[in-house]
């Protein structure tokens, strides 16, 4: 069996968080009320702060990169959408719907390589599978957002959507082995922009939100995840409104896996869904709701693992 849960990450500490009007054409999460734009990245470095601490206090090795003002990247605290790893050393690029998130890649990539290259030491090879160069012709695929992946059975998921091409998707599985399935999933009518909004996969545990998912593929995902021993975790359409679908499993010094969630998902949660949750993993939530509310993502999309 694979590996699934990750005991180093990288995290980007934000220095111009912000409302981000090229990403919200197609992210429905995203808010916005005209706050001081200071302010609102006040609140935002404080969660982050808070976020690494919880973190690194279960013995997680969290990498912190440093943003910079110029050029402007007011997502870049969301770093998991433009790499991932995978274990047997391979990483992976890939293209961004929006040009100001493009550039995060020519930020940072040189240092998460360096990051990666280091993990990988006693690997056999490192590789890199470039896609960004995709985006020029509006191929996009973002990371372990447009992608769950249950790492242990090496499945990836994904919802298509205008931030995930079915194309790249599928050569993205036959270049790292992994086995494909994609649906189409929608809330209130719009097409959900990234799989993890409504799924979640632990070592145990699947969150999902299987209402969301078109009718002719719901039992086919359902079936799915059991076939690779999973917990399935049915969610609801208000839940996934509240970030519950976004969630990562990590695993701490003690060798104990947790499960990390924003205190708002933490929040939704039904006594007998934190019942079946804590009887694998314990849970660690932490309020990133400036975070939430003007980016759209949650705690998963903070954090990007290195295997």
């Amino acid at each position: 069996m694979f590996k699934h849960s990750a005991s180093e990450v990288v995290m980007v500490k934000p220095v111009g968080f912000q409302f981000n009007a090229e990403t919200a054409v197609n992210n429905a999460y995203q808010s916005d009320d005209g706050a001081d734009v200071e302010t609102v990245q006040e609140k935002a470095l404080k969660e982050f702060n808070h976020l690494v601490e919880e973190l690194e206090k279960r013995g997680v090795k969290v990498n912190v990169l440093e943003d910079t003002p110029e050029p402007a990247t007011p997502d870049s605290i969301f770093p998991n959408n433009w790499f991932s790893t995978h274990e047997g050393g391979t990483m992976v690029v890939y293209p961004m719907f929006a040009e100001n998130r493009q550039l995060e890649i020519t930020k940072f990539r040189d240092e998460v390589e360096k990051i990666a290259a280091n993990s990988f030491k006693d690997e056999k090879f490192f590789k890199v599978y470039d896609y960004s160069k995709n985006a020029e012709k509006g191929k996009i695929l973002e990371g372990t957002g447009s992608m769950v992946i249950d790492r242990k059975n090496k499945v990836a998921y994904c919802a298509l959507s205008p931030r995930a091409d079915k194309e790249l998707f599928l050569q993205f599985c036959e270049d790292t082995g992994h086995k494909p399935v994609y649906f189409v999933a929608e809330q209130d009518g719009v097409v959900i922009y990234h799989t993890n909004i409504l799924m979640g996969i632990g070592e145990k545990n699947a969150l999902i939100c299987l209402e969301s998912i078109e009718e002719g593929k719901r039992e086919e995902v359902r079936k799915s995840l059991e076939e690779g021993g999973n917990n399935v975790i049915d969610l609801s359409l208000d839940q996934i409104k509240n970030s519950l679908g976004n969630t990562l499993e990590l695993k701490g010094s003690d060798g104990k896996n947790f499960i990390a969630m924003s205190t708002k998902a933490y929040n939704s949660l039904t006594e007998d869904q934190k019942k079946k949750i804590e009887e694998e993993t314990e849970i660690l939530a932490a309020d990133i709701s400036t975070i939430e509310f003007y980016g759209g993502g949650s705690v998963r999309c903070m954090i990007a693992e290195i295997f």
